[in-house]
């Protein structure tokens, strides 16, 4: 599943391991993270102790079923209970936010492999826009130089 590398683990394949996930708390919000992005509550982003900064992970919650895809963005949680501290809006989104963390399926997601992403064969092609028809004819225009007469246009 995941091999380990001299201070990180390196993703080899895909494969599905389960643990408890908890959540940030409202006073990190705004604070800087491990690597160096500023956490923000809204954000679906998680910490993990050891896999790559950038990892994009499935998390799905085996109670409800709902799944979310956060990327890591920190080092923790420092309990051994825990493999994940999700953020707000990832809890929020999976459930366990009266609870305060639950069991979890978490499924790293190769760079190759990003879900979401429509697969086009061919480029998209704009449509064509409509031109607006142009009047045909012209309406004189009534000027006024240093005299108070006006005169027309040519």
């Amino acid at each position: 599943m995941l091999a380990e590398g001299r201070d990180s683990l390196i993703l080899d394949h895909e494969n599905m391991f389960k643990g408890y996930a908890s959540y940030y708390a409202n006073m990190l919000h705004g604070l800087r993270m491990a690597n160096g992005e500023f956490y923000h509550r809204d954000s679906m982003t998680c910490a993990h102790l050891r896999l790559p900064f950038g990892t994009l992970l499935q998390v799905r919650n085996p109670r409800n079923g709902r799944s979310v895809v956060v990327r890591v963005t920190d080092r923790g949680p420092y309990s051994k209970r825990f493999v994940l501290d999700l953020s707000r809006a990832a809890a929020r989104k999976l459930g366990i936010i009266h609870v305060g963390y639950a069991k979890m399926e978490i499924t790293p997601i190769l760079p190759n492999e990003i879900p979401y992403r429509p697969k086009q064969e061919k480029p998209y092609k704009m449509p064509n826009i409509c031109k607006f028809d142009m009047p045909t004819e012209a309406y004189p225009i009534a000027v006024w130089q240093n005299d108070s007469t006006p005169r027309l246009l040519p």
